[in-house]
């Protein structure tokens, strides 16, 4: 693996676990996030949210081509947010998504977040 290989995939998850910070203090009632051990879960979930993105979404949204399509696109934050779901599971109690409108916000606003990063800050790197 190159240096600016893992210079991107740290960015990546110092970015997630930000992105669920913030999240995690807008929508309070909906998604729990333990932030004990300095906040050790942030960078734990944001790894394993990084990880199923880049091995689990590509096949869910390959999978889901034709609702996303019929939807236009409206289904596509569902995605982000079955991601959540399962780094929730694999993480157990430290991190929780309760409810799915106010989560299905949260992931939307994740999604922005995250074209934000690819774009911003990750294309130039990645040049």
């Amino acid at each position: 693996m190159n240096i600016r290989k893992m210079i991107v995939f740290i960015i990546k998850v110092l970015g997630y676990a930000g992105i669920l910070l913030l999240t995690s203090m807008l929508f309070k009632n909906t998604i729990y996030m333990d932030s004990s051990n300095n906040g050790m879960w942030f960078i734990i979930v944001a790894l394993i949210v990084v990880i199923l993105n880049s091995t689990v979404k590509p096949f869910l949204v390959w999978i889901t081509i034709p609702i996303t399509g019929v939807t236009l696109g409206l289904f596509y934050p569902f995605i982000n947010l079955f991601i959540l779901k399962i780094a929730s599971l694999i993480v157990g109690d430290h991190f929780n998504i309760y409810g799915i409108w106010y989560a299905v916000c949260a992931s939307i606003l994740i999604s922005i977040l995250n074209v934000i990063l690819d774009e911003v800050i990750l294309k130039k790197i990645k040049r």
